[in-house]
């Protein structure tokens, strides 16, 4: 896993309701558990290649066990990124495939029981508290975001794969603007050098609001649905699947390598 430190890429979570992001990360997998229970097909391919329903939820799974970990026992994370680095590229594909091996039951026990950790642990800290992640600082305030995002993310896989809507919601507000504070880490990750000018991102969210950033000004420009703007920066679609439009040839390129990951 990449040696980045997530907070030097701008983002800024001062202004987070992380009262309001843990509900929403609850009632994110709460609609993903929903639709995965009703499935009882868990061998389905979903769109990332190689990986089924049973490996989207084992490597959720997993992840909420490892924040569980950082938050509680810091001092045993160490171990933790020692495994990491010593399984190498293959590291999350083999995780997930040994989760996916377990029975269906075990494994919606397991993940539904992260879950449920994430949230005590999250809660439990106060909202700047610093604990150890993978080559990074984290806090509450970060993580809970995070998490949301990998959780829609994930879940729309398994949505893609059953062809079920994933109906949009408010709960995109969290990763829209994590994907808007990524844009560093973006060109970071592309090996570009960050304009050093602000952007205008202007997201039509699911209710037809209008969520903004940026100064009104600013020569680069991206617009579009919230919901698109989402399945690009966690790259579940490609920008030409998605109705974004940029203005600007920054802009245009950063939606090209646009991520909110590592």
């Amino acid at each position: 896993m990449p040696n980045h430190d997530l907070l030097n890429y701008d983002l800024d979570v001062s202004e987070v309701d992380i009262d309001l992001v843990r509900s929403d990360l609850a009632a994110e997998g709460d609609q993903l558990d929903a639709l995965v229970t009703a499935e009882d097909d868990w061998t389905r391919p979903t769109p990332a290649a190689g990986w089924t329903i049973a490996h989207q939820i084992a490597h959720l799974a997993a992840a909420d066990a490892d924040v569980v970990t950082a938050v509680r026992t810091p001092d045993a994370f160490d171990a933790v990124v020692r495994r990491t680095e010593a399984g190498g590229s293959r590291y999350a594909d083999d995780v997930a495939a040994e989760g996916a091996a377990q029975p269906r039951s075990v494994l919606l026990h397991r993940w539904r029981a992260g879950r449920a950790g994430v949230q005590a642990a999250l809660q439990d800290v106060p909202p700047d508290h610093e604990f150890p992640w993978f080559g990074s600082t984290l806090t509450p305030a970060l993580m809970a975001p995070l998490r949301l995002m990998e959780t829609w993310a994930h879940g729309q896989d398994v949505f893609d794969a059953v062809g079920v809507a994933h109906r949009p919601t408010t709960r995109l507000a969290a990763v829209a603007a994590l994907g808007v504070q990524g844009r560093g880490l973006s060109f970071a990750a592309a090996q570009l050098p960050a304009p050093p000018e602000p952007f205008r991102v202007e997201l039509t969210g699911p209710d037809g609001q209008t969520w903004a950033w940026g100064p009104q000004d600013a020569a680069q420009r991206v617009q579009g649905s919230a919901f698109d703007f989402c399945l690009r920066v966690t790259q579940r679609r490609p920008r030409g699947d998605t109705d974004l439009t940029a203005t600007g040839e920054e802009a245009r390129t950063w939606l090209d390598i646009a991520r909110v990951f590592l």
